[in-house]
């Protein structure tokens, strides 16, 4: 079996647009790392340069066949130093970082995934995306509702739904991978995918040399518009005896760039140090994508929003308590029948009924089926249909209570008197 050995080399650029490199990278004889920093300023660079720096431990500790158990509590670990930062210092709450990274333990890989930035893989001319970007344009490519070139051009194309933000809910995705000699691997952020179609890419990853391929696509990353820092890391497959003496990694020295290079003494950072003023400039791709920042304002937003929906509620409330007084039925009140005004319903704390007039008709005095009817209540349509109900009740009384008269005998007719025994 032919023994093979990992070449690498990675680049970074700041782009046309932006004014400082959020992006961190690292490539070595084992391990690929990129992470693409968001969320500010300032929290952008250190979420990426952190996660790289507590990653890339792993470099060369791994042994075949543990490589995903120790990538997997590197990526953790990770994860639970930038929730240390957030709680140590509130500013930069709402900071992540992508995460895209390859163990290689001399047999094959272990791969991490977390977000939108990219794994490539070049075999025998050919480029497939080995890594699945967690997005929503990504979600509503793979629910059928658009197209991948749609997706390209797509405005909230880089929405993630997954990253690191130092939360409990971390989500990324673990796999193994089998490399052949020959194969070249390119890790990139989306300052490169979104300037650059996949046929580029293909072509300048097959140059003579993966240095040259870096070098090649920073170049078309920054003439597609450079509209985003953009950051390569690319390994090659070779047989363990191939000569690669003209390579930058020729030297054996791991290479670090973008943010984690710009900022070694991140192992000794000081939370309490870190500038808040910083996240006053609203990075535009903060806005894109990145969550954002806990608001000075956002108590009083809350406060604005509640004093809005309880007057939606009292102006509610007002218009169901005007027809509730628009509303009329016939009920008892202290053994009389009376007329009401309102909703014949209690309520805590509020009465939606008062007697509009009382009549002197007696309850006692009504027939039993009536008396039981106003007992509970006797719905009107309004004020006249409610005196009608009155009326009928007392007509009813009335003949209720009217003697029978006795019959008057007809003429010629005799009546029999009594006998005296």
């Amino acid at each position: 079996m032919t023994r093979l050995t990992l070449r690498y080399t990675a680049l970074t650029d700041v782009g046309l647009r932006r004014s400082n490199n959020q992006d961190s990278g690292y490539a070595s004889d084992h391990l690929l790392l990129l992470a693409d920093g968001m969320g500010g300023a300032a929290a952008g660079d250190l979420a990426s340069s952190e996660a790289v720096r507590v990653i890339r431990r792993v470099d060369g500790e791994t042994s075949p066949g543990d490589a995903l158990d120790h990538l997997t509590d590197a990526v953790d670990a990770a994860n639970r130093r930038l929730g240390d930062l957030i709680e140590a210092d509130p500013a930069v709450e709402g900071m992540g970082t992508t995460i895209e990274a390859m163990l290689w333990d001399g047999e094959k890989f272990a791969v991490a995934h977390l977000g939108d930035s990219r794994a490539y893989l070049l075999r025998d001319g050919t480029l497939t995306q080995l890594s699945v970007d967690h997005t929503f344009v990504q979600s509503l490519v793979d629910e059928g509702r658009i197209t991948p070139e749609e997706a390209r051009f797509h405005p909230h194309r880089s929405l993630l739904l997954r990253a690191m933000l130092g939360r409990d809910d971390l989500e990324a995705e673990y796999s193994w991978l089998r490399p052949h000699a020959g194969d070249r691997y390119l890790l990139c952020s989306d300052g490169l995918s979104d300037m650059v179609e996949d046929a580029a890419i293909a072509a300048a990853l097959s140059a003579e040399s993966i240095d040259v391929a870096a070098t090649e696509l920073v170049r078309l990353a920054l003439e597609g518009g450079g509209a985003d820092n953009v950051t390569v890391v690319i390994g090659e497959m070779v047989e363990a005896d191939d000569d690669g003496s003209d390579l930058s990694c020729a030297d054996g020295r791991p290479q670090l760039v973008g943010a984690a290079a710009a900022n070694p003494q991140s192992q000794q950072v000081d939370v309490d140090l870190i500038d808040s003023t910083a996240h006053v400039d609203v990075d535009p791709e903060e806005l894109r994508y990145a969550p954002r920042p806990p608001s000075r304002w956002r108590f009083v937003r809350w406060i604005a929003f509640l004093l809005v929906l309880l007057g939606l509620i009292g102006v509610g409330g007002w218009y169901a308590y005007r027809w509730s007084q628009q509303q009329y039925f016939v009920a008892e009140d202290g053994g009389y029948v009376a007329i009401y005004r309102g909703v014949n319903a209690d309520l805590p704390l509020i009465t939606l009924k008062e007697v509009e007039s009382r009549t002197d008709l007696e309850l006692d005095e009504l027939p039993s089926h009536r008396r039981d009817q106003v007992s509970g209540g006797m719905e009107a349509d309004n004020l006249a249909d409610a005196e009608r109900i009155v009326d009928d009740l007392r007509a009813e009384t009335e003949q209720q209570n009217t003697p029978t008269p006795t019959p008057t005998p007809k003429p010629g007719t005799v009546t029999a008197e009594p006998v005296t025994p």
